[in-house]
């Protein structure tokens, strides 16, 4: 049974970092794509970053050169940096992989 099990959300003020990390059991990390998405209130689930199996990366606009996803196989842990975070990144964060996703982690940024 595959589990994905997010963790490091938080409060923030404007211009601080966090780093959410995602434990997957039940699965190779690194063979699978992973990905983080985003859902804030009232607005739909949105890509956020992913990371393929061979390593390269792929980012939404919003969060380009202030996040960076990677990964740990060693832990089957992959990982979302995040700085200079601003109100609007305000949301659930999740991590997906194929059909399975997290629990999520709440993220607020104050400002």
């Amino acid at each position: 049974q595959v589990q994905l099990v997010e963790s490091g959300g938080g409060l923030v003020q404007a211009g601080g970092s966090l780093r959410l990390s995602c434990a997957a059991s039940g699965m190779i990390l690194s063979i699978n794509a992973m990905g983080w998405y985003r859902q804030a209130p009232g607005k739909q689930r949105e890509l956020v970053a992913t990371i393929r199996s061979g390593g390269s990366t792929n980012y939404a606009d919003s969060v380009k050169g202030r996040f960076t996803i990677s990964r740990d196989n060693a832990k089957n842990t992959v990982y979302l940096q995040m700085n200079s975070l601003k109100p609007e990144d305000t949301a659930v964060y999740y991590c997906n992989s194929r059909n399975w996703w997290g629990q999520g982690t709440q993220v607020t940024v104050s400002s």
